[in-house]
């Protein structure tokens, strides 16, 4: 057997590079690169075989170890699962900073490789310096902490172990029904030990992508279900993008009548204006798309796991005979709410589907009233739009600009505060990949990094990344990464002096909007204070970005129509809004735990409120 005599780091970015993936005949590389910041932990190992390989292999430098698993992530989002990047930190504190983001990945189906440099497997020098020393195990580090929220895991202890890991790890990371964060924990002294490894480890291998199809007995019955039925509705998540189902859908839809609503990952399933597209459902759902949802006598959830806010806290699907069916990859998913489960891809499933339901359509006055629903949710958009608020711009009014201004093949992406609900609703979704909303997590600080991803991801397509400005002070070292790459996007920052989502929800919770504010404490203890002088714009402008302020709406317009001739780096708009304007709920819900005992009034109000909803609540069984 032929040999290739390497480094355990040497041999693993070898065999990353040679990884490629398949799907309906179109191949490209698995991995885009390998983003790190070097310590102690992984600069010998790892750093060296980056640096042997760099012309083949690319390595990116962050600012933040969190942050390099966010732009993965929204990488992994735009290529639809079949390009990612792995991620290098030292031991350690550089490891830790990467949980949070991979419990993000993995909460939203998205593959990322993880190299965190782990403790010596030698032992003869500990503790290593930021080693975490248990006195129960000898056989434990920080790097424990992946397990629960890594679809994969493994630690490197001996060189050849690679053999069996890397293929273990790439079929995690290729799957569409178990994919997410998968984690190799790498010892720095083994990063650095030579193994004869066999060359067939590093021949170009290609992962095909499957489409797999449901059970045919389950198509019957759900197709003869939808026969049955005479209000059913679609709810459409992430699977339908991930598929590249879209338009199976959309001829699923012209030639059933079915009316679709939309999740958060869901968006963009339809185009906006189309008659049988309802919008956002749940919690920040539209009006029509949620009392469509609550006289649904049938639900047909495609690539969704039903989160909360979909179902509205289980109070959106009313129907006293309701049933489901759910088309998912993940047989987990798939089963929910006691549903038909079709078991399979988006795409081929509905391809499948839909010869079954031959003949068949909703009646003319149900397809009548989803367009009708349609027609007046884009009136109430268009209005928001043009508030007219003053003296501060509206949160609605700055969506609106931006939406107006952009071309359909551009992207706008959030992920934490009230934008994310305000986009959900008001957002006209114009292409199947416009709209990245990272709503499994809601990671404040998620957006810059995520916002880099994207547009390494697609570099023709203009890239509008909104937040708030809590979340803009979570992480906006990123800004120098983009600096330092070149990459463009348009930061759009609304400072609406504190956290307004929070604050918002805590004045519905009778909380009064506790420790909500950007203000400087006053002598009770509470920030009622005068306003922070955070300058936002020169917080940016001092990071490398082109900056602007816009105080009304025309200034966001000439401010957006400059951003987009500038191509030479990040920009960033700063916006000041009214953090009390926001965007009404319709015909929705979501629980948020209330004080069952309060000497304030208005919690005890808030509490009653709760008690009503909750009687609502339904479990499908």
């Amino acid at each position: 057997m032929a040999t290739k005599r390497l480094t355990m780091a040497q041999a693993l970015i070898e065999f990353l590079q040679n990884q490629y993936v398949e799907r309906d005949g179109r191949e490209n590389p698995f991995f885009a690169g390998c983003w790190g910041i070097f310590g102690h932990g992984n600069v010998a190992g790892i750093g060296q075989a980056l640096q042997q390989y760099a012309d083949t292999f690319r390595y990116y430098q962050t600012r933040n170890e969190q942050a390099m698993v966010h732009t993965a992530a929204a990488y992994a989002k735009m290529k639809n699962r079949l390009q990612t990047f792995a991620c290098t930190t030292s031991i350690g504190p550089g490891a830790t900073n990467m949980i949070t983001a991979a419990a993000g990945a993995t909460i939203n189906r998205l593959p990322v490789l993880l190299l965190p440099g782990d403790i010596f497997a030698e032992r003869l020098q500990a503790p290593v310096l930021q080693q975490l020393e248990s006195e129960h195990s000898q056989d434990i580090s920080v790097n424990d902490c992946f397990k629960p929220i890594s679809r994969y895991w493994d630690r490197i202890n001996r060189p050849e172990q690679l053999i069996t890991a890397l293929p273990e790890a790439m079929r995690v990371l290729t799957s569409p029904a178990e994919t997410g964060a998968v984690t190799l924990a790498l010892p720095q002294d083994v990063q650095t030990w030579a193994y004869d490894y066999p060359v067939e480890l590093f021949e170009r291998r290609v992962w095909h992508i499957p489409r797999n199809r449901p059970d045919v007995g389950a198509l019957r019955r759900a197709a003869e279900w939808i026969r049955q039925s005479r209000q059913p509705l679609i709810v459409a998540g992430g699977g339908v993008l991930y598929s590249e189902a879209t338009d199976i859908l959309r001829q699923f839809v012209e030639r059933t009548g079915i009316p679709v609503a939309e999740t958060q990952a869901g968006k963009g399933a339809m185009p906006y204006d189309h008659p049988g597209a309802l919008g956002a459902i749940g919690s920040t759902g539209t009006e029509g798309a949620n009392i469509l949802a609550r006289e649904a006598d049938l639900v047909i959830g495609i690539g969704t796991r039903y989160s909360d806010f979909t179902t509205a806290s289980k109070t959106a699907f009313q129907h006293p005979d309701v049933r489901f069916i759910n088309i998912n990859v993940a047989e987990f998913d798939a089963y929910k709410h006691s549903a038909i489960p079709l078991v399979g891809d988006a795409r081929a499933t509905l391809e499948e589907l839909l010869p079954l339901l031959e003949g068949w359509q909703v009646s003319p006055a149900y397809r009548a009233r989803a367009a009708e629903y349609n027609r007046k949710w884009d009136a109430e958009v268009e209005r928001i739009y043009n508030l007219e608020h003053g003296p501060l711009i509206s949160q609605g009014e700055v969506i609106g600009v931006v939406n107006k201004l952009s071309q359909p093949q551009d992207v706008v992406l959030c992920a934490a505060g009230s934008l994310p609900g305000d986009l959900h609703k008001l957002w006209r979704t114009r292409d199947p990949k416009g709209y990245h909303l990272e709503y499994g997590y809601s990671c404040m600080g998620y957006e810059i990094p995520g916002g880099i991803g994207v547009k390494l991801a697609a570099p023709e397509r203009e890239v509008y990344v909104m937040m708030g400005d809590g979340t803009y002070l979570m992480m906006p070292s990123e800004i120098v990464t983009a600096v330092q790459e070149r990459i463009k996007i348009t930061i759009i920052v609304l400072d609406n002096h504190g956290f307004a989502s929070i604050g918002g929800l805590s004045r519905s919770l009778g909380s009064e909007g506790f420790g909500t504010r950007y203000r400087y404490r006053t002598e009770d203890g509470d920030f009622k204070g005068d306003v922070l002088p955070i300058d936002f714009a020169a917080n940016a402008a001092s990071l490398g970005a082109y900056v602007m302020r816009a105080n009304t709406r025309d200034e966001l317009a000439d401010a957006l129509l400059k951003a987009r001739e500038y191509q030479d780096g990040p920009v960033c708009i700063v916006v000041e809004t009214d953090r009390d304007q926001s965007v009404p709920d319709y015909e929705s819900w979501w629980e948020v735990a209330v004080a069952e005992v309060s000497e304030i009034e208005s919690v005890r109000e808030a509490r009653a409120k709760l008690e009503e909803a909750k009687s609502r609540q339904r479990h499908y069984l």
